[in-house]
């Protein structure tokens, strides 16, 4: 709230008093800490060193051996639902992400927009004297709102960060990601060949944002949120990092769980009495009415592989292995300028996995992590041909699942899985050497991404304000676990916690667990009220092993009308079961209303794939309004996607040339079978989709004008086209190629000619009448 003026005003400013604090900058107390919240992602809870694991994380190490290290945290399950939590101190249903942003469904327990009566972090310190800046994975912002004509309101500009470096979506490749600097996307600063990697270049940025401000403000403390891509898929990894790994991975997913759990018992990760919890725990339960677990969240036995097959899986690894290190890496340079400048000691580094180790590479792993969202199941065959590009760019690689149980050794299951340990017990790492008395050590009280606002704002002496920018604030609805850090044996002030996700159900109360048997989505079961529940001593118990439900019938009744009582207090309703195409493909909000024919110009900035025409499993036609000047004109016209899915229109050795790349897997070329000639034309690719078959299969044909200059059956995607990026463009291609034949050199901009516009057609009507009205249109200029 504005403070009220106090100086004198009368007609002579001689005469008058000044009063200069209703219009000072807020100023942070003196001697005020800097926070740096660093949120790693899919990493899982037993990946790293500190945790018994035999990733080598020297830096992670570092803030380890100077800070606390706790065995009992906790996340959703899920990126954007755990990231709202851990910046607003909120539930996610509560702040409407019950799943990620581009699954949401239009409810309040799943919108996508986090409340303005949900302020995060930043926000509350940006208005009490700190600096606040973000650098990379974001994740917090509906797709409808994920492009250049939306409203910023949810960008991280809009919700309190002053600086921002770093991509909007859920992932990006590493080698050629999706930029957004503050509020507009930019190109990046080198190519992969030139050395560029992603986490070095975010790196760079967090130096650079504080550097800035320290050399105005020394003593002004700052809020760095700081989340490289590392380590969800793609696992991209400059080759050198995952050779120090070479063989380290031969023995096996099984053979690692035992040698880790070892390591966290002797460690002190693992209590006495914990177990190593069995493979493959729920393939033989079924729905009650028959429906049988889900295939894809299954373990392959590392003794049931082939040679190959185990030569792959090692590989997909060390490939995994190679980029945690390299991001362990950049935060050891961060850690170095704040040590360098004297800023480290004062700083709070509190240091999290988003989720645990991720299932979505299937049992077989993959090259393309986008077939999961087109739900294409991988094959070995295939991935076995990428064997020495993994990590590179012309992979999008994932390891199979048998890699994610082992990386949450002990518990069983992986993200997604809000029911199990293994999708939500997480690393968390608290450093503050000038504020945390006494040795480093491991702290057991249970937590969650909930209680880290309040923890954080406790330490810096911050109450959260009843109105945050004019919106009257929700209660934070975490606990803070501050006690901890200087009482070892202390309780743990928590006494309840709810989890939903994705159709898992679970909840947490006082030590006992009751969870939900089931698979998550895109393989739930649905049938809420007939569902089995489970429960656990996880004190005793604590990688959930031995099912007490029959034991303590009176225990597991409590807590499962428990979890409807805060379902209800955190509006977790309505649960998904839904399967991963309909719930990528949902209809949803847009600026525009729906329509069947849209226009595209050259120079533009890349449209994002949520705001294009949905061509998904549907007839379509693209025409490109062309002035040809030349013979030698060439180069791509349009592009969408990139070389994990997409398709393009391209002038390559004079003929009109369209691609389809299928998931990465398949280019389909069709190629006119005459040269285009010079002068004003309308050059044009049109889809007749024939039958009902998944994925959908019909005639590409090639015009130039309205003359059919080539024609060849094609496959289309049922899904989308990427997670993120590969968006769409005119006069070149994006960042990566769809197809691997283009004229020229990056980004293959269309040369010999002027490209006017370009129609995407999807009303289903005749091509000659799109031709007709595009050279109508031209011929009006």
């Amino acid at each position: 709230m504005a403070r009220p003026f106090k100086g004198v005003v009368n007609i002579d400013i001689k005469d008058s008093v000044p009063d200069w604090e209703p219009y000072t900058q807020p100023i942070a107390p003196e001697g005020a800490p800097n926070v740096v919240y660093v949120v790693l992602d899919d990493v899982g809870f037993s990946a790293m060193e500190p945790y018994g694991g035999l990733i080598e994380t020297p830096n992670i190490n570092r803030v380890a051996e100077r800070g606390l290290t706790y065995t009992n945290f906790h996340t959703t399950a899920l990126c954007s639902p755990t990231r709202s939590s851990l910046l607003t101190g909120r539930n996610h249903t509560t702040n409407g992400l019950a799943c990620i942003t581009e699954a949401t469904s239009g409810f309040p327990n799943a919108n996508g927009h986090i409340p303005f009566e949900c302020a995060n972090i930043a926000e509350v310190l940006n208005d009490r004297g700190w600096n606040t800046y973000h650098v990379g994975k974001w994740h917090l912002c509906a797709e409808d709102e994920m492009n250049l004509a939306s409203s910023k309101r949810q960008w991280p500009l809009g919700r309190g960060f002053e600086r921002y470096y770093g991509f909007l979506g859920g992932e990006t490749n590493q080698w050629y990601p999706d930029l957004v600097y503050d509020n507009h996307p930019v190109q990046q600063p080198k190519s992969p060949e030139d050395g560029y990697h992603l986490t070095v270049d975010l790196t760079d940025k967090a130096i650079e944002f504080v550097q800035d401000a320290k050399a105005i403000a020394p003593d002004k403390p700052f809020f760095l949120y700081y989340c490289p891509g590392a380590a969800h898929a793609p696992h991209h990894a400059p080759k050198d990092w995952a050779d120090k790994y070479q063989g380290k991975f031969d023995m096996g997913y099984e053979a690692y769980r035992e040698q880790v759990f070892q390591r966290q018992q002797q460690l002190g990760i693992i209590p006495e009495g914990a177990e190593l919890s069995p493979i493959n725990p729920y393939t033989e339960t079924t729905s009650h009415d028959g429906k049988p677990w889900s295939e894809l969240d299954t373990v392959r036995p590392w003794d049931s592989l082939s040679d190959a097959e185990q030569r792959l899986f090692a590989r997909m690894a060390e490939v995994f292995a190679g980029f945690l290190s390299h991001a362990d890496h950049e935060l050891g340079r961060l850690l170095d300028y704040l040590e360098e400048s004297g800023q480290l000691d004062n700083t709070i580094i509190v240091l999290v996995s988003d989720n645990g180790s991720s299932g979505e590479g299937g049992p077989n792993g993959s090259v393309n992590e986008n077939k999961f969202f087109n739900g294409v199941p991988d094959t070995i065959e295939e991935n076995l041909k990428y064997l020495d590009e993994l990590g590179g760019p012309s992979t999008f690689n994932h390891y199979p699942n048998g890699w994610a149980w082992a990386f949450n050794t002990p518990f069983k299951m992986w993200k997604r899985y809000s029911n199990y340990e293994g999708g939500t017990a997480d690393p968390m790492i608290v450093s503050w050497p000038d504020g945390i008395a006494g040795a480093a050590g491991l702290r057991r009280q249970y937590c969650h991404a909930v209680d880290i606002v309040p923890t954080l704002l406790e330490c810096l002496g911050v109450e959260l304000p009843d109105l945050v920018n004019g919106y009257t604030q929700k209660p934070l609805e975490g606990v803070s676990f501050k006690s901890s850090f200087d009482n070892a044996d202390g309780p743990t002030q928590k006494q309840t916690q709810f989890y939903s996700m994705l159709g898992t159900r679970a909840i947490w109360h006082q030590g006992w667990k009751a969870a939900t048997a089931v698979p998550a989505a895109p393989d739930s079961w649905g049938d809420f009220h007939q569902q089995r529940w489970e429960l656990f001593d996880t004190q005793a118990d604590p990688s959930e092993c031995r099912d007490l439900a029959e034991q303590y019938p009176e225990k597991l009744q409590e807590l499962m009308a428990l979890w409807w009582a805060e379902a209800g207090k955190y509006q977790a309703l309505p649960l998904e079961s839904r399967g991963a195409v309909e719930i990528l493909t949902t209809e949803r909000p847009q600026l525009s209303k729906p329509r069947s024919r849209y226009v595209y110009f050259p120079r533009g900035a890349e449209v994002p794939e949520s705001v294009t025409p949905n061509i998904r499993n549907r007839s379509y036609t693209i025409a490109a309004e062309m002035d040809i000047e030349t013979p030698e004109a060439g180069g791509v016209i349009f592009s969408q996607g990139s070389r994990f899915g997409g398709h393009a229109l391209y002038v390559k050795d004079g003929r009109l040339t369209y691609v389809y790349n299928f998931i990465g897997e398949l280019e389909q070329i069709v190629e006119s079978d005459e040269r285009i000639p010079s002068g004003h034309l309308v050059l044009s690719a049109s889809f007749d989709r024939q039958g009902d078959t998944m994925p959908t299969q019909g005639t590409l044909s090639l015009y130039i004008r309205d003359q059919k200059v080539g024609e060849d059956t094609i496959r289309t995607q049922p899904g989308k086209f990427g997670l993120g990026g590969g968006g769409l463009v005119v006069g070149r291609s994006g960042a990566e190629p769809v197809a691997h034949d283009y004229a020229g050199e990056s980004p293959w901009p269309f040369l010999g000619g002027t490209i006017k516009n370009v129609f995407i057609d999807v009303s289903g009507e005749p091509f000659v009448d799109l031709a007709a009205e595009a050279r109508a249109a031209f011929a009006r200029q």
